[in-house]
């Protein structure tokens, strides 16, 4: 199939749908009718148009997530939760997978940095706008 305005529009649509739903339980059947495409077909254009398949999206998008709130002190098991994982084992192993440490160990590393920040301001802004005006 051709990749028509038409087309991109609908897989806009259904990208934005994930954005919208990240936190429910949604699958390929309902991000697909949400475009109005079969699942195996929308499966298909959605690789070729955003480079990766709806579920990698999907759980990017969760990660992401998470992520900020984590960097909100929020506990872990509330983090799984909010963002639609169904098991916060599952949620931890893929969180440290992708992200590289494991979510107790990345909220407690972002609350850190938050209060080095606050306790030392100057550590927060860049160098060059330091420099620029003479902030020392």
């Amino acid at each position: 199939m051709n990749l028509t305005p038409e087309v991109y529009k609908r897989m806009a649509f259904a990208k934005v749908f994930i954005d919208e739903n990240y936190q429910e339980r949604i699958g390929l059947s309902d991000i697909s009718g949400s475009a109005f495409f079969s699942p195996y077909h929308f499966h298909r254009l959605f690789k070729r148009v955003y480079r990766r398949t709806p579920h990698e999206y999907l759980t990017l998008r969760r990660l992401n997530k998470a992520k900020d709130l984590l960097k909100e002190n929020k506990p872990v098991a509330e983090v799984c939760n909010k963002v639609g994982f169904e098991s916060l084992g599952s949620f931890s192993v893929l969180f440290k997978k992708e992200i590289g440490f494991a979510p107790q160990y990345y909220r407690n590393m972002a609350w850190q940095k938050k209060q080095s920040q606050k306790n030392q301001p100057a550590l927060a802004i860049p160098h060059c706008f330091i420099e620029q005006y003479d902030l020392r």
